[in-house]
Parts: structure tokens; C-alpha cells; sequence
């Protein structure tokens, strides 16, 4: 999962430099900001399930449920009351923002999930050798 979470960075990242440039050169400053804002909202609602996945990973599977439950509802209010915030203000690209946003999240589930696939990872237990039962 920490691969996933490094390649979701990473891809973020990459994202927020590239819509950045896009942006300024479409819409000038406040397509900076707005390009910025989305990679902030749409790469953090994405990274902070993979987060909360990596952290409760040793837990009980009931225990785990419940905070990424938790946390799922947490990050869809912070993500409205942001949207809500945001709405009447101009100093941003509003066509910036959304398109970020939406970029973000196929980027980041897209780099997380190639994450996730490239590493080794056993399905099953490997059966003790007979040696290493007694």
C-alpha cells in the first residue's frame, strides 16, 4: 500500500505542475489557483483513503471499516463546506478547478491502482515444510 501511496503522490504531483502551466497560460493567475485548488482537493480526497487504508491496516477488519467509514464521511463534508466556501469567490479559474479536480482523481486512482498491481504479494500462506512444524 505504501507503493500505492507513493505513485498517487507522485502522479499528483506531476498533475499539479502540468495544469498549473495549462492553466496560467489559459486563464492567466487565477487559473494558477485554480488549478492548484483542485490538485489539493481532488489529490487529498483521493490520498487520504489510501492514508487511512495504509494506517489501519493492522487493525481488526470491523475496527479498520469504521474509521475509513469515518473518514470517508469526514472528507465528503470538508469537500462540500470547501466547494461551498470557494463558490462565491473569483480569484480562481472556476474551469481550472473542476478540471483539475477530475484530472486528479483518475490520476491518483490510476497511479494507486498501478501501485497496488505492480508490487509482489503472496494470495496464500505458504505451507510449513515438515521441519518446521515440530
Amino acid at each position: 500500500m505504501r507503493a500505492a501511496v507513493r505513485y498517487g503522490v507522485l502522479g499528483l504531483l506531476a498533475l499539479a505542475v502540468v495544469s498549473s502551466i495549462v492553466s496560467v497560460l489559459i486563464a492567466g493567475l487565477p487559473g494558477l489557483w485554480g488549478a492548484l485548488l483542485g490538485a489539493a482537493v481532488g489529490g487529498g480526497f483521493i490520498l487520504f483513503t489510501a492514508l487511512g487504508v495504509l494506517l489501519t491496516s493492522k487493525m481488526p477488519a470491523t475496527t479498520a471499516g469504521a474509521v475509513l467509514l469515518g473518514t470517508w464521511l469526514l472528507k465528503l463534508i470538508l469537500a462540500i463546506v470547501v466547494m461551498a466556501v470557494l463558490k462565491p469567490m473569483d480569484f480562481y479559474s472556476k474551469g481550472a478547478l473542476v478540471l483539475t479536480i477530475v484530472f486528479a482523481l483518475i490520476i491518483v486512482l490510476g497511479s494507486e491502482t498501478y501501485g497496488v498491481l505492480s508490487q509482489r504479494a503472496l494470495y496464500v500462506d505458504p505451507k510449513p515444510s515438515p521441519d518446521e512444524r515440530k
